[in-house]
């Protein structure tokens, strides 16, 4: 089943490459996992206007497969924003054969932090826009 639109704001396109597939010719999970972690990053450090790490993945849900030749598609919005930490929602939606049928593949929550220089949480403005 396919949602008919996305929800957040699209963040990171990339083209599924031959190099990215697994054994039964599908494109590797953590390929994509990884494709979601760098979009979240991208919209938690504008966020937080700065440094951020990644501290959970909740909510991992595989829908479909992504196959070679398709365009990842990833949308993302901030949904929560504690004293140091944001919640982010995911969806990956793949453009299959570059042109055709866009289908969600993936949907998720990763947690954020930011963090100083050093490492350390800081705080995150929470009335900053987003």
């Amino acid at each position: 089943m396919t949602d008919p639109q996305p929800s957040g704001e699209l963040t990171l396109r990339t083209l599924a490459m031959p190099r990215d597939v697994n054994v039964n010719g599908d494109i590797f999970g953590g390929w994509v996992l990884s494709q979601m972690d760098i979009a979240a990053g991208l919209t938690a450090g504008a966020r937080a206007g700065g440094r951020v790490t990644t501290v959970a993945v909740d909510a991992m849900k595989f829908i479909r497969p992504v196959g070679v030749g398709d365009v990842l598609c990833i949308y993302c919005q901030v949904v929560r924003v504690g004293r140091s930490s944001m919640a982010i929602e995911i969806e990956a939606w793949a453009l299959r054969d570059r042109q055709g049928l866009r289908e969600k593949v993936t949907e998720a929550v990763f947690t954020f932090v930011a963090i100083d220089e050093e490492g350390r949480p800081r705080p995150v403005d929470a009335a900053a826009a987003g």
